[in-house]
């Protein structure tokens, strides 16, 4: 398991690239707009050209992701934030593949009333166009990672099995992986206490969309209770989810593929650190201990 962090962005892609490598971050989030503003990302190819290539000869930092602004909704019920969604998602799907990030992390919407059905049938659609447009202008093209939400507000995507609708909805489209976030699983009513809990959330994940679709975690705490829907993230071992449900997650066997980002405060209050990402590799290694010894202990005579 890689581990990295969604790291501050004043300064610029390579800026934020220097701060990845001297807090250690084996993987940057990053977002290629203002993560809260409609304003569209830069339209300079030398600005984007310049981090892909010196994150490609970084010794510490081997892979990029981005996020898309929290603004989009693609299924929006006002037009006009329907339609700078859209253009906006084009525009990052854009951006993101010019960085050389490997996913376009996306929060998947709010129905805002319309039946689950066909909101997972209106967002594929647009996702699909969004990615055909984006590659006719880019050619090769890096996928999009739908998230899993926190349930609040009409949210699509807080179970597996509406991210699979949207899958399916979308012809089973290979550009489309998932992004599993801790937090929004917590927040959403799912358990991962013990290591049973977590190998029944993995196996209906797996059930559910595949886990070769499943591209990227988002490693966070919990501010909020369990199943309160909000999505609130604090530091690993500080929130409500605590060390024990992150290691017995961590040390699942199917995950030790994926990149891990942390998206939490930090000791700082302003994004994570070093010090967090010791405590992410720590909350890992202890996962992984437990899974052996618990194999062992299932081995014995």
């Amino acid at each position: 398991m890689r581990f990295g962090a969604q790291v501050r962005q004043s300064g610029g892609f390579l800026a934020a690239l220097r701060r990845g490598e001297e807090m250690g971050a084996e993987v940057l989030q990053l977002f290629a707009q203002s993560s809260r503003q409609w304003r569209l990302p830069p339209n300079e190819d030398r600005v984007f050209a310049a981090y892909r290539e010196a994150a490609a000869v970084s010794g510490v930092v081997s892979a990029t992701v981005c996020h898309a602004p929290y603004l989009i909704n693609l299924i929006s019920p006002d037009p006009a934030t329907a339609e700078r969604s859209y253009v906006s998602l084009v525009a990052n799907l854009r951006a993101a593949t010019a960085l050389g990030a490997t996913g376009l992390v996306l929060h998947p919407g709010s129905h805002r009333g319309v039946d689950t059905r066909s909101a997972t049938r209106r967002i594929a659609a647009r996702i699909v166009e969004a990615l055909e447009d984006a590659a006719a202008a880019s050619g090769a093209l890096c996928d999009v990672y739908l998230e899993n939400t926190a349930g609040a507000g009409g949210t699509v995507g807080r179970s597996f099995e509406e991210l699979a609708e949207i899958i399916s909805e979308a012809g089973h489209d290979e550009r489309i992986g998932i992004c599993i976030d801790t937090q929004h699983l917590w927040a959403s009513g799912v358990r991962y206490e013990t290591a049973a809990e977590a190998d029944a959330v993995i196996g209906s994940l797996a059930a559910a969309v595949g886990m070769a679709r499943v591209r990227c975690l988002h490693l966070n705490d919990s501010k909020v209770p369990f199943g309160s829907n909000r999505d609130r993230h604090e530091n690993l071992g500080k929130g409500t989810i605590g060390a024990r449900p992150l290691r017995a997650l961590l040390g699942h066997p199917d995950l030790q593929d994926l990149p891990a980002i942390l998206e939490v405060p930090g000791e700082s209050g302003i994004g994570p650190g070093a010090a967090d990402l010791r405590t992410a590799r720590a909350l890992h290694a202890t996962g992984m201990a437990t899974r052996r010894r618990r194999l062992a202990r299932s081995r014995c005579p």
